[in-house]
């Protein structure tokens, strides 16, 4: 690959993560509480102390993660009709949004060894389990990694697709060396490192 040619795709992929919209969500609901929070919540807890008991959380720590959650409008808090000197949380339809990202994350930990659960989640109206939560074409199709690209969502502007492509090849040969590759990089000392 010219040497000339790495600056441009970096910085084709380097403007397009700008507006990558990852970032700040990972910000909101990327870390243990938050996505604890969000399971309780999606299981019908409701109340501060609900909360707490279920997830044994420091209460410091879950009136932190409460506020920035509402703030983020992933919950909505607001007085319990049945007893005025509580708060209920309940999740907005941004919240309910997040379902198939906690779906999607414990369905990798029990594929990848994370721990199995003996109750799956099922369709009320037939009591099957739900299918595997996968990616998929705009046929159906289950698609794989190699099965994918970057493209413009309008042609006219934006970064150059190829230069994006070209970029995420790159890092991901850089992760998952064969071939040829990984005798590059085994010769000129980079990749990865062995555990010590």
């Amino acid at each position: 690959m010219p040497v000339d040619k790495v600056p441009s795709r970096i910085d084709a992929f380097r403007e397009a993560a700008l507006s990558c919209p990852l970032p700040p969500a990972v910000e909101l609901i990327g870390e243990k509480w938050a996505f604890l929070i969000l399971r309780g919540a999606f299981n019908g807890l409701q109340h501060f102390e609900e909360f707490q008991a279920g997830l044994g959380i420091a209460r410091n720590i879950l009136s932190d993660r409460l506020a920035k959650m509402v703030a983020g409008g992933i919950l909505e808090r607001r007085t319990d009709p049945t007893d005025k000197r509580k708060v209920v949380y309940s999740l907005t339809p941004k919240g309910e949004g997040l379902m198939p990202v906690v779906l999607a994350l414990r369905q990798w930990g029990e594929n990848w060894g994370y721990g199995k659960m003996q109750i799956v989640l099922a369709d009320r109206r037939d009591g099957k389990p739900i299918r595997k939560m996968c990616v998929q074409a705009h046929d159906g199709r289950e698609l794989g990694l190699a099965d994918l690209t970057w493209v413009d969502r309008d042609s006219e502007s934006g970064p150059d697709p190829a230069a994006l492509q070209a970029a995420a090849e790159k890092i991901i040969r850089s992760r998952h060396p064969t071939g040829s590759d990984a005798a590059e990089q085994r010769q000129s000392g980079a990749g990865p490192r062995p555990h010590r």
